[in-house]
């Protein structure tokens, strides 16, 4: 299996249509059928995705009998293509003697206009956000209480109105004054050197300076460039436009002592404090804490060509901002490997101490800039395929023959998408499907026990579900159900003929069942009057409901046999632990807080599931395609190891709101709820990776059902959602040639189209451990790190894990500076150039949430469960958050960025007169010191005193610079992390406080190192394997 090879040079990508880059998310229009549905109640409807967006692709299902999947060996059947087709599906007649098409021109995007915002479940506001109904006029981040029966309106964001688009005609070659874009040559091996500490009192080494490529900062040179993006782990050096000045980035003068860096290696000293005279201090040494690696923002947007000369380049990092120039490897947003060259022999890998992994993410979301994926339509004889491997697009049958041009590529292989492409969408044929695409079904179902409802869980669910209506996919083909439990089930008929909602009571919760089948699932068109009257009265009804049991085993059930015959997505709205019916659980963390120690042995199976009643109730609904997502508004335990299983194996997501405020937690909700409907999405998907001989794919894992080892099964598959693929190497490869993958997703749309979504890129192959180092991928390493660790904290105690991770990155630093390290002294601390933020990430893991003993039992199951599927551009982040100062934001001008650069994450940096803003991409913290000066406290947060900082807190959007600047900075981070943050405000002296201090990990705690001690510590387990 090969990869496709790009256009010619100088030649545009064919098939492109200037004008189909409209709504922001281009390749989103494949999905779209010709004449979109029109809606049957005959007005206008709001967009039913963020900014105005199309339609994403939506769901598809199966019954386990009749499961797509690839058709069998030959049974290519061979016909005439359909002749009509819509606008943006490319129709492929096989033959040689079909006419060229010419590609039109302005295949590339400029990048020289306005920054267009990444795409995002939340719109740029640029005014004044509108308040829900009932609010003040003062704008706001959220709504206020919701009482029983209230049906405020949650947060909505506007949609944009300056997109980019790329301008018609070819790109200039290199615009003036602008690096050029693509084809830079990958740096050469380069290493950070870290002059420590002496082990021994009185030793001293020789100290390297800087070079002029250092990316540590410097406090005689200027700050950092403000950031833009989510701040990248790496540097680049194919830029739009050249950043600031980066801190190091000049040569400092040659100090007395200090001997000239290798030119081959970028080497920076970090130096122990100096006594008089420069002796070192023989007491307790110290490092210089501003001269260690930390992440270096960089606001230019990346311009990535995938392939250039027939070689694969390298990728940007997974956290910065870049556009991708398809031109024969995918995107990298949708496979990333752990290595950009692949080892040529099962030793090579295992001397690097390096893992070889993908990271999938096949519809993730691409730049508001790129070109959209072009869909190919071979009518009925569908796809070209291997006949062995059963890779697309990888054999050429008699009539798929073409001529030869002088450079001895095919003549069409520029105007085929699946010869010079490495993302292209196929439309499916009957072959890949036994009945028809299955329809948009969505089930809401809904916790009314006494807790739910007193604290407002239930209305704000009421009110979320309300507002998301407007957003479901229009047409025939899109049907809904809802239904509400406590200890007993009610369903409601829906069906137009009725005056009103008829409501069906099932009261055994042990033999569960559906009445009316018929009538409890029924078309949008017709409920959509009596689905909002119900959600309207709902909290009314229940409003003095006592019953305290909650059967949500039981109504999961029951709301799948509902759906058995369709499939779908079934939503639930969960507040207290299952207590009765089917799966009911029992409150295991005060089982375990009874035992200090036995707790502390055996705290991981806390984190393991009851039983296995809820793990055999989720394999049937992934057979009959039902995705299952939860959303816990709960204020105590609820057992998400056991609830979690469910939408784990279904393919879907936990959301965790706790402790759950109707004051501050309804806007999030409402917001969550509308991103996991109107988001890029498919149903009854079925996704395999296939790689070149001499490697194969050893194991899967994240949010899917595995019923056959080749692949994965997956009831919903969402742009959020990333699979990890772990290979390994089964024979030995051929120096210098190249190693293909490719990733085929079977799947249907919203709209009942089935399509093959394949990706494919290929990497170098190589004999040298140093190209490897070279070419690692922080990120993506990271991220697999992550999510092993991850996976071993429900059975494994947390300090061998910890252990574990810290190990791992030793070996890693140790294999570098053994093998690929230029000659140097014994005192230094030599780090590889791409992973020199290894042992920092380590260490913000091994402090982190889910490998700490005093964190809740749910925090840390819910910890499990959002890495588990957790993409690559929001596993460093999750991990090491992103902490900017928010007090000086009148001083501060960020003209190419409105986030202001991060700080390190020390107490030492914060100030007791500062306010600080911390986000992980999930939650937000602002802290507030102190001595913070009253008035800028009360233009930022319209409080005037620490005393003043309420529990729960809904952001205002004041009528003053400095409000407006940190509202437009939340939502931009909103944006950049695709998710809603949750905001707290934090103190210290209290819970919140110490919640906030405890994201700091450069600082010592009970289970960690300092950082700078950190470094020590990897340094002399590093000399004692080298002795």
């Amino acid at each position: 299996m090969t990869a496709p090879r790009g256009p010619r040079p100088g030649n545009v990508p064919p098939n492109h249509n200037p004008n189909a880059l409209a709504d922001g998310m281009q390749h989103l229009q494949i999905n779209r059928p010709n004449h979109p549905p029109t809606n049957p109640t005959g007005g206008p409807r709001p967009s039913a995705t963020p900014f105005g967006q199309p339609q994403a692709p939506s769901f598809a299902r199966d019954l386990p009998a009749n499961r797509p999947g690839p058709p069998p060996p030959g049974a290519f059947q061979r016909g005439p293509p359909q002749t009509t087709l819509p606008p943006n599906i490319v129709s492929r007649p096989i033959g040689p003697e079909s006419p060229a098409i010419r590609p039109p021109p302005g295949a590339l995007p400029s990048a020289l206009g306005p920054r267009a915002r990444p795409p995002g479940p939340f719109a740029a506001s640029t005014g004044a956000l509108l308040p829900p109904s009932g609010v003040s006029s003062s704008a706001s981040n959220g709504p206020p209480g919701l009482g029983p029966g209230t049906m405020q309106g949650g947060l909505r964001f506007p949609p944009p109105s300056n997109t980019m688009r790329p301008p018609a005609g070819a790109p200039p070659s290199q615009p003036p004054g602008i690096r050029p874009p693509f084809g830079s040559p990958p740096a050469s091996t380069t290493s950070v050197t870290a002059q420590l500490p002496p082990p021994f009192p009185g030793s001293t080494h020789n100290m390297s300076p800087p070079s002029s490529s250092s990316p540590f900062a410097s406090p005689a040179q200027a700050m950092p460039p403000p950031m833009g993006a989510p701040y990248g782990m790496q540097t680049q050096p194919r830029q739009v436009a050249p950043p600031s000045a980066v801190p190091g980035s000049m040569q400092p003068p040659m100090m007395f002592g200090m001997t000239s860096p290798h030119p081959n290696q970028a080497e920076a000293a970090i130096t122990p404090s100096m006594g008089h005279a420069g002796s070192v201090l023989t007491g307790q040494s110290r490092v210089d804490s501003s001269q260690i690696p930390r992440p270096i923002p960089n606001s230019a947007v990346i311009l990535h060509e995938t392939r250039q000369g027939n070689k694969a380049n390298p990728p940007p990092p997974a956290t910065s901002d870049y556009i991708v120039w398809d031109t024969g490897n995918c995107s990298p947003r949708y496979m990333r490997c752990t290595i950009n060259q692949i080892p040529c022999t099962v030793d090579l890998l295992t001397t690097s101490a390096m893992q070889l992994a993908l990271l999938v993410q096949p519809l993730a979301l691409p730049h508001p800039s790129e070109q959209p994926i072009q869909v190919v339509d071979f009518g009925e004889s569908g796809p070209v395929r291997c006949s062995r491997c059963k890779g697309y697009t990888d054999e050429t049958p008699r009539d798929y023959h073409c001529n030869l041009g002088p450079d001895g590529r095919r003549r069409d292989a520029d105007e085929r998408p699946e010869l010079c492409r490495g993302t292209v969408e196929f439309v499916a044929t009957k072959e890949y499907m036994l009945r028809d695409p299955m329809p948009a079904v969505y089930f809401f179902l809904i916790d009314v026990s006494m807790n739910a409802i007193q604290t407002g869980a239930t209305a704000a669910a009421c009110s979320a579900i309300s507002q998301v209506i407007s957003d479901l996919p229009e047409g025939p083909r899109t049907f809904v159900g809802i239904a509400t439990f406590d200890s007993t089930i009610h369903f409601y008929n829906l069906k137009r003929a009725l005056q009103q909602p008829l409501m069906l009571i099932v009261p055994d919760v042990q033999d569960v069942y559906t009445p009316l089948q018929n009538d409890v699932i029924v078309q949008l068109s017709e409920c959509c009057q009596h689905l909002e009257l119900l959600l309207e009265n709902i909290p009314t009804m229940f409003e003095h409901n006592r019953i305290a049991d909650s059967a949500f085993g039981a109504a999961v059930k029951a709301a799948f046999l509902a759906m058995k015959n369709t499939g779908g997505k079934l939503l639930v709205f969960q507040s207290v632990l299952p207590s009765i019916g089917v799966g009911a659980l029992s409150a295991r963390e005060a089982e375990g807080r009874s035992s200090v120690s036995a707790a502390e042995k055996e705290a991981h199976k806390l984190l393991q599931p009851a039983d296995k009643t809820l793990k055999t109730m989720a394999i049937d609904f992934a057979e009959y395609q039902v995705c299952v997502d939860v959303f816990l508004t709960t204020q105590s335990y609820v057992d998400i190891a056991s609830i979690s299983v469910i939408p784990k194996t279904t393919g879907g997501q936990v959301y965790y709101y706790f402790p759950f405020s109707a004051i501050s937690d309804t806007a999030k909700l409402y917001n969550d709820l509308r991103w996991n409907i109107t988001r890029p999405q498919g149903l009854e998907a079925v996704m395999r990776v296939r790689c070149s001989q001499g490697l194969q794919v050893h194991e899967y894992s994240g949010n899917y059902c595995k019923r056959v080892p080749s692949d994965v099964d997956l009831p919903a598959i969402d742009c959020d959602k990333t699979i990890m693929v772990t290979l390994k190497l089964d024979d030995k490869l051929q120096d210098g040639s190249e190693c293909s993958f490719q990733c085929a997703l079977l799947y249907t749309t919203i709209y009942g189209q089935r399509r093959i979504r394949v990706s494919t890129f290929s990497l170098p192959c190589t004999t040298m451990l140093s190209d490897l180092f070279k070419s690692a991928d922080l990120d993506t390493q990271f991220a697999c790190i992550l999510k092993q660790a991850a996976s071993e904290v429900p059975t494994a105690p947390l300090p061998q894990i910890r252990e574990h991770v810290t190990n791992h990155c030793i070996n890693i630093l140790y294999s570098y500076r053994k093998f690929c390290a230029t000659v140097s002294s014994s005192g230094q601390l030599i780090l590889p150039e791409a992973l020199k933020l290894l042992p920092l990430c380590t260490l913000a893991l091994v402090k982190g949430t889910g490998l700490r003993t005093d964190g809740q039992i749910d925090n840390r199951s819910f910890w499990i469960n959002y890495v588990s599927s957790l993409s690559v551009s929001l596993a460093g982040p999750w991990v090491l958050p992103r902490l900017i100062a928010i007090h000086n934001l009148n001083t501060k001008e960020n003209e190419e960025s409105l986030i202001p650069p991060p700080i390190p994450l020390s107490s030492e940096q914060i100030s007791d007169n500062g306010i600080y803003l911390l986000e992980n991409g999930e939650d937000c913290l602002i802290y507030v010191g102190n001595s913070a000066d009253p008035g800028v406290m009360h233009q930022l947060l319209g409080i005037s005193s620490v005393q003043e900082v309420p529990a729960q807190f809904v952001l205002q959007q004041h009528d003053n610079p400095l409000s407006k600047k940190l509202n437009d900075i939340i939502n931009d981070i909103r944006r950049q992390r695709c998710n809603y943050l949750r905001l707290k405000l934090c103190k210290k002296g209290d819970s919140s406080g110490m919640l906030f201090f405890s994201n700091m990990v450069e600082d010592k705690t009970s289970i960690g190192l300092p950082y700078v001690e950190f470094l020590v510590h990897i340094h002399r387990h590093i000399q004692s394997k080298m002795a």
